[in-house]
């Protein structure tokens, strides 16, 4: 145990003005603390109670918590920990060099570290990485009322009491009971009765479940939280909803992030050297990518010298079918997010976004006609302008919805760099296009 009297620091170097902790919640206080200095972090923590530093801590961006529980005395460190539920102790323990999490593991009480050591095995990205150990579990034998007293006598030591989770005697899974119905039930009668009066289909997923699979599930039946078995139908734990609005958080900016090449778990706090090692490679695949576009316009070097108009066009066309396609992209890797994938059913979107954009291609090029018969009274031009707008909306509404749907195909990330892969079809598609109905109709 930590002796905070014995190392009290010096706080004279603090602005305590950024922190004042009246009615402010854990979640305002990580906040606060954010703002500051890492020494300064470290300084105000020590000066906390250990199960108030532990909600703050717990509320804070990860990067951040890795590094403040990396300088803090390991034995404070682990008092801390031990005050987390499993779950999110398991997170920061998980990030943390493994020498620094050796010594921080060796102070937190026996109990306790058997069950994050547990959980340290889980994939991260799985049901068993992010679910929670303290659970309200309850064996089928005992009746309404012995449950109650149970429950009473623990309710403390249990993160969300909202569901019982009824199991035999080797903790294999027998149902879930909501606590209304438990305290409504009859006080003689057993859980396993009560259980067998309820029509109810029993909902819950394996430890090895991708996590995104396990959100879906609790947002589609409304549940606050779905239990975790193992494949012989052991209770393990549970995920609850609070996890899933961190979940789905994490993978909507993960996406965001993937589809311009940065790197999935990057933050304002990460090192600028990892984010190097992550951006570099496909700002790489861009320049080449970049050099295709470069390879059509030149090809049409002589019809752009012949008629320079076309050259101050051109980038509409291209603009116009990037925004199309990146309408498409946001829309099919949503969808892909949101449920679960049907080959037929998501390739017969690409031909939706297809009908999208050519409406609104036709009623751009019809604008885009006016605009450029008005400016330079060419009629040709004007219809080579409107025709190649339609042609390259379409091809970017295509390629938009396809390349998440190949990418997942490849067993990639479907969001990963989708919009550096898209620009370059665009573009050159949108250039060649251009200039090559300019080459066959505008020139001699």
């Amino acid at each position: 145990m930590y002796d905070q009297q014995a190392s009290q620091p010096d706080y004279k170097e603090i602005d305590w003005a950024k922190i004042d902790l009246d009615n402010l919640h854990p979640a305002d206080v990580a906040d606060k603390l954010e703002e500051l200095s890492l020494e300064e972090q470290k300084k105000f923590i020590l000066a906390q109670p250990v199960e108030f530093s532990a909600q703050c801590i717990a509320e804070m961006e990860q990067s951040q918590q890795i590094e403040l529980i990396s300088v803090l005395p390991p034995e404070l460190a682990a008092d801390i920990l031990e005050e987390m539920s499993p779950d999110d102790a398991t997170d920061i323990l998980a990030a943390l060099p493994l020498d620094v999490r050796q010594s921080i593991l060796s102070k937190i009480e026996k109990e306790d570290a058997v069950k994050i050591k547990d959980l340290l095995k889980f994939d991260p990205d799985t049901a068993g990485g992010v679910m929670n150990t303290e659970i309200l579990v309850l064996d089928r034998n005992l009746t309404v009322d012995q449950a109650i007293q149970l429950i009473r006598s623990n309710a403390g030591e249990i993160e969300i009491p909202y569901y019982a989770y009824i199991v035999d005697e080797h903790r294999h899974l027998q149902g879930v009971l909501s606590l209304r119905d438990l305290f409504l039930g009859p006080a003689s009668k057993t859980l396993q009765e009560l259980l067998a009066e309820q029509e109810q289909h029993l909902i819950f997923v394996t430890y090895d479940q991708d996590k995104e699979e396990v959100a879906k599930l609790l947002s589609r039946y409304d549940l606050l939280a779905i239990p975790v078995v193992d494949h012989d139908m052991r209770l393990l734990g549970i995920v609850t909803a609070d996890d899933v609005i961190d979940i789905i958080q994490e993978e909507a900016s993960e996406d965001m992030q993937t589809m311009v090449g940065a790197g999935p778990d990057e933050t304002l706090h990460t090192p600028w050297t990892y984010s190097v090692q992550k951006r570099l490679p496909w700002l790489v695949v861009n320049v080449f990518n970049s050099v295709i576009s470069a390879s059509v316009v030149h090809k049409f070097e002589g019809t752009i010298a012949q008629m320079a108009v076309l050259a101050v066009l051109m980038p509409i066309v291209a603009n116009q079918a990037g925004n199309t396609g990146q309408q498409a992209l946001a829309v099919m890797i949503r969808q892909l997010a949101l449920e679960p994938f049907d080959s037929k059913k998501f390739w017969r979107a690409v031909g939706r976004e297809a009908k999208i954009a050519l409406v609104n291609g036709l009623i751009i090029a019809l604008l885009v006609f006016c605009g450029v018969y008005f400016w330079t009274h060419n009629l040709k031009l004007s219809l080579v302008m409107g025709i190649a707008l339609v042609l390259d909306m379409v091809l970017g509404a295509v390629a938009g919805a396809s390349i998440p749907l190949i990418l997942r195909s490849l067993g990639r990330d479907p969001a990963q760099a989708s919009t550096i892969f898209l620009t370059t079809l665009t573009d050159s598609g949108g250039f060649f296009t251009f200039l090559g109905l300019a080459s066959l109709f505008l020139l001699k």
